[in-house]
């Protein structure tokens, strides 16, 4: 069974932060038309996380720090990513 690429940034995500709230939310339908976007979807996405591992970073080393831990997923076809983070 072949994962989708929101479970593999779901799986990634919590294993780098272990957030108390975590979602990843594809929005790439809400975009269609639109740059980045194509047929099947998997493009858009936001992620909604709330983890104490971010506690004492600032917006922009967290921004980083989910980038770094997505990045496979952000050269291989994610076209926008969201963040909603605090601690």
């Amino acid at each position: 069974m072949t994962q989708t690429v929101a479970e593999i940034m779901r799986a990634k995500l919590a294993a780098a932060f272990q957030p108390e709230h975590l979602e990843v939310i594809d929005e790439s339908e809400s975009h269609r038309g639109h740059g980045g976007w194509r047929e099947g979807g998997s493009t858009h996405f936001r992620v909604v996380m709330r983890s104490s591992a971010l506690a004492g970073m600032s917006r922009i080393e967290r921004s980083r720090a989910v980038h770094r831990t997505l990045e496979s997923e952000l050269t291989g076809g994610v076209h926008a990513l969201a963040l909603d983070l605090s601690t």
